[in-house]
């Protein structure tokens, strides 16, 4: 039986969603059929020492050193250790080199909403690459398989959609009392569509909720943010927090009125199946892979429309029935969504 190399080098103390992807894919695999490259050094002696500063956490830099470490040492690993497919968590693996790799897609963001050139770079030149010469490529939802088809030319052929899951050990519902604040969770990239929601929540006319943004502080777009949310006079209804740890964000979820997801676009939308999860209503936006996760348990808006949003704020404050449907359909469709059944889904397409 072919044995696997995990690519961990991603992996970071704060991990974001490729992060998250990752850990839940090592947790769920047999470690009996796949060794590791672990940041930091071996763990077990399933693992593999990597360098600790291959990952995001150290900016541009650290990618830099990821991938041109990627190039010197996977095809020397696989040779002494006698292993045959290389599998990465995000579309990384050396170059026009004789490995078999697969892949997980995850979306083309930084091509449709293009915001730092050397990403920009990296997604139109490397990734692409890697792309067409990976045995296969599995991809977080269909949405992501259409975009890497219709925008790169990755056949079909090798595109595989395959559902992700969530920890249910973590994320279930709780005993707390929805209180007066709507949720963002993640960056405050543009894609996220921010701006738009500030203005939408500035329409709204119960002025006793709050609006909880949690993510990183981003110089580039959270200042800016602030300031829109100043001019609009609901500065003192927007609340920002930074990174916080998955206690703090379970309790979030359970007590808040609803998640709001504005995305222009999302290649999965972890989030949204974690609050569903917890029975909290998700209030999404119908672009991208959303409405592949969220199904019939949340509320759909057009993400360029404020106006929608605002109106759509308004009901849920006023519906009781909302928020009690959610509780009931939300963990229902998150049931859909099972990382040990991931797992078993990429051993049957390794090994078919």
């Amino acid at each position: 039986m072919s044995e696997i190399l995990f690519n961990g080098t991603y992996l970071s103390s704060k991990d974001t969603g490729i992060g998250v992807v990752a850990k839940n894919l090592i947790s769920n695999l047999s470690s009996e059929k796949f060794k590791l490259l672990a940041p930091g050094g071996p763990s077990n002696d399933r693992s593999i020492f990597v360098p600790s500063n291959l990952s995001y956490e150290d900016g541009s830099a650290g990618h830099m050193r990821r991938l041109f470490w990627l190039q010197r040492n996977i095809a020397r690993i696989m040779r002494q250790e006698n292993l045959d497919i290389f599998f990465s968590p995000l579309p990384e693996a050396p170059l026009f080199k004789k490995i078999r790799s697969i892949v997980l897609a995850h979306d083309l963001i930084p091509i449709r909403y293009p915001s730092k050139p050397l990403l920009l770079a990296y997604n139109l030149s490397y990734v692409p690459i890697v792309l067409h010469q990976a045995e296969l490529v599995l991809c977080n939802s269909e949405a992501t398989c259409r975009e890497m088809n219709q925008i790169l030319r990755v056949p079909s052929k090798k595109l595989i959609p395959i559902r992700l899951g969530f920890d249910s050990t973590k994320y279930y519902p709780g005993s707390h009392k929805r209180s007066n604040f709507f949720l963002v969770l993640g960056r405050h990239n543009p894609h996220k569509n921010l701006k738009r929601l500030i203005k939408a929540f500035s329409m709204v006319s119960n002025k006793d909720y709050k609006l909880v943004f949690v993510g990183p502080f981003d110089s580039r777009y959270t200042p800016v943010l602030q300031e829109f949310a100043s001019e609009l006079n609901v500065a003192n209804d927007c609340e920002w927090k930074g990174w916080i740890d998955d206690i703090d964000k379970v309790n979030l979820l359970q007590e808040c009125r609803a998640l709001i997801i504005p995305s222009l676009w999302e290649g999965f939308g972890l989030p949204a199946l974690e609050a569903m999860a917890c029975g909290t209503l998700v209030i999404s936006s119908d672009r991208g892979a959303l409405p592949e996760v969220v199904g019939n348990a949340g509320i759909f808006v057009d993400p360029l429309s404020s106006e929608m949003m605002a109106s759509t704020i308004e009901e849920v404050i006023n519906s009781n029935s909302l928020i009690h449907k959610a509780q009931e359909q939300g963990p229902l469709q998150a049931s859909l969504f099972n990382w040990k059944r991931t797992a078993d889904e990429i051993y049957r397409l390794i090994y078919r």
